[in-house]
């Protein structure tokens, strides 16, 4: 599938391309790079271009992966899918529902795949924890708490998600991964509960957040914050039969920034130190011992996509996904005003895989 790719930030290089490049169904065609030669230094082969029209000119390309700041998604992915190309969002998909509403139509229209790069699905700690809730492991979930944390005190420079601009903050940021590993655990919730804030002296925008989703009996809590030194467990689950408590970070992010590509056999697996810890009971059986995590592998989302686009499947991330996200973005950024909790009656009630 002749590929081309929008951006070549820390989203292209890192979560992206190396994707792309090792995947034999995928040929790397086209780097759209405004400015310098760093692309075309590590892409010898591969066409350079300065702007999108130059790269949607291109009658062979097949797929557009966009991965510029939020703000551009909208017009990039409405050109893309106007020139008949399937294409690829970086999360969190739009910056407004309305926006993907009209992206999801267009779509429709061009009859064309569009899709939303929901990396977090494919990691070690969500798929564990998919398939503990799957065995039925702590029984009836009351409690699942969910942190994505930092230590960042400083804002970086020329980091345009720490500007105060439509569509940055961690909310939209990180957010958008927690929002939606709990659709896919969940469903989707009755009321969302937030609080929003600016925490760092300098900051411009949203750097802490607290979502607190009613599922009825089971609450959902979902936290990000820039000035965390000393985190604590990335998720406590808590059920009628007992407790998963899980430290630790997917390794894969770490690998690919220092260089590593993907091929190795034990790609994305966890270290057995930072396994998560079973309290529970089985069979009347007490279990109290560390739970093997599964290899998390982001290429799975190319093969997911790839799949739908010339084997006809199910397409696993949906663009209506992208929306929900969104929508509870904004419903979330309602409650934090308004200090209430919001109905989420107008999340699209589409199935998660």
């Amino acid at each position: 599938m002749k590929t081309g790719v929008v951006g070549y930030g820390v989203a292209a290089q890192y979560m992206h391309l190396p994707f792309i490049v090792t995947n034999p169904k995928f040929q790397l065609q086209t780097i759209l790079q405004r400015k310098g030669e760093e692309a075309k230094e590590k892409y010898p082969l591969v066409k350079i271009v300065r702007n999108l029209d130059e790269m949607l000119s291109d009658d062979s390309l097949e797929l557009v992966v966009i991965t510029t700041p939020n703000d551009s998604h909208f017009d990039y992915a409405w050109r893309a899918l106007e020139a008949g190309k399937h294409v690829v969002l970086e999360k969190p998909f739009t910056i407004t529902s309305d926006d993907a509403i009209k992206l999801i139509t267009q779509a429709e229209k061009k009859n064309r795949v569009l899709s939303v790069y929901q990396n977090r699905r494919y990691v070690s700690d969500f798929l564990t924890i998919r398939q503990l809730l799957k065995e039925n492991l702590l029984g009836e979930i009351v409690e699942f708490e969910a942190h994505y944390d930092r230590y960042r005190p400083e804002q970086r420079p020329n980091a345009w998600r720490e500007e105060n601009t439509p569509g940055s903050g961690i909310l939209y940021d990180l957010g958008a991964h927690l929002i939606d590993q709990a659709f896919c655990l969940f469903g989707l919730p009755q009321f969302v509960t937030a609080d929003i804030r600016i925490q760092r002296p300098h900051a411009r925008t949203t750097d802490y957040f607290e979502l607190w989703l009613d599922y009825d009996f089971t609450k959902i809590i979902l936290k990000s914050g820039m000035l965390v030194r000393e985190p604590g467990p990335r998720y406590a689950i808590h059920g009628r039969l007992g407790s998963f408590i899980k430290y630790g970070e997917d390794p894969q992010e770490a690998l690919l920034r220092k260089g590593f590509l993907p091929t190795a056999a034990d790609w994305g697996q966890e270290a057995d130190s930072i396994y998560g810890e079973l309290h529970t009971e089985i069979n009347g059986k007490i279990v109290h011992e560390k739970y093997p995590s599964l290899a998390g592998n982001y290429g799975g989302f190319y093969n997911d996509l790839y799949n739908t686009i010339v084997k006809k499947e199910s397409l696993k991330i949906k663009p209506e996904h992208g929306f929900n996200t969104i929508r509870l973005i904004e419903l979330a950024t309602e409650s934090s005003q308004k200090k209430c909790r919001i109905p989420c009656s107008d999340l699209m009630k589409v199935p998660y895989p």
